[in-house]
């Protein structure tokens, strides 16, 4: 199923000279760049009736027509999945995700995903592309993300986190003490034996880490993150990279440790900590129609505030001791 989109507009006196595709993002800014783009390539978009290519040059006056259609999402059924909603309006949603909830369907998660409440929620989502996902969490990792209700506030949304404007900040409990705070700078890409895992590699694509101490434990640390960049299981990759995985991370946290001198307590919390000890805790962005900063934050789930508690306990009884 596809919908329909009609679009006219004259070019105006400010775009005399320039390329095409470069004048039609002015023209029509609820679109993205790169899907005007391929409408100008597939002939969906024309000037004075005419194909052109992207880099042809505008004289002013002509008249841009857009006929193209946008597939509507079909293939996936609405389903009524508690959502824990911390702000929405007529554009964006901003929500608190738990952990175990897939964002979006793959093999192995047909249905049961964050898309498919969202088009429960609002089913007028299912005509922006991808539900209006912006940006993803892994299934086990916690916390706020925001969703576009529109296309254009999901172009808008897009463009800031190409600009890297939209602030992402996140809570983690790792393995080993750090010494301080400090920056990864390392690129990535898809590991090269096993596809399903990525990797810090020599020419993968930059990716930028900031980390700093909350506090210290006596085996861990508790630590806030902000991103630069956005790529697949970045923080998990990067704190393994640099020897400090995260707790309960099945895929990058190496084999399970022990510290000495664990209490029961202790070394079942460990033990029945199944998942990245990690939550997205702040987001901030401008908001894609007011142009308002709005920023939220969200306390860290049950599981991870209990896996603290019990590392701080653990650390000062050692303190007894000594």
């Amino acid at each position: 199923m596809s919908d329909l989109i009609q679009l006219e507009a004259t070019v105006t006196d400010d775009l005399v000279g320039k390329r095409l595709d470069q004048a039609v993002a002015q023209l029509f800014p609820d679109y993205s760049r790169s899907r005007l783009q391929n409408w100008i390539k597939e002939g969906c978009l024309t000037v004075d009736g005419e194909t052109k290519r992207p880099r042809d040059k505008l004289a002013g006056g002509e008249k841009v027509a857009i006929e193209a259609e946008l597939e509507v999402i079909e293939d996936h059924q609405p389903q009524d999945i508690p959502l824990d909603i911390v702000y929405e309006d007529d554009d964006i949603l901003v929500i608190n995700k738990p952990a175990g909830l897939v964002v979006h369907p793959a093999v192995g998660h047909r249905d049961g995903t964050l898309l498919n409440g969202l088009l429960f929620h609002c089913p007028d989502i299912a005509q922006v592309p991808r539900a209006g996902i912006v940006h993803r969490l892994d299934m086990d990792t916690t916390g706020l993300m925001v969703v576009a209700k529109t296309i254009a506030a999901q172009t808008e949304l897009v463009d800031q986190l190409q600009e890297r404007s939209m602030g992402r900040e996140y809570e983690a409990v790792v393995h080993g003490v750090m010494t301080g705070g400090g920056t990864v700078d390392e690129p990535m890409g898809r590991h090269s034996k096993n596809r399903q895992k990525m990797a810090v590699v020599g020419v993968g694509k930059e990716a930028i880490t900031h980390y700093r101490v909350l506090q210290k434990l006596r085996a861990h640390t508790h630590i806030r993150l902000k991103l630069e960049t956005g790529r697949t299981h970045q923080i998990r990759v990067h704190m393994a990279h640099i020897n400090y995985p995260l707790i309960g991370d099945q895929v990058y946290g190496g084999r399970f440790r022990l510290p000495k001198g664990c209490s029961d307590e202790m070394v079942e919390t460990l033990r029945q900590f199944k998942r990245q000890a990690l939550h997205a805790k702040k987001l901030e962005l401008w908001h894609p129609n007011t142009g308002e900063l709005m920023s939220w934050e969200v306390d860290l789930p049950e599981d991870m505030q209990n896996l603290i508690e019990v590392l701080i306990t653990d650390a000062e009884s050692h303190e007894l001791d000594d």
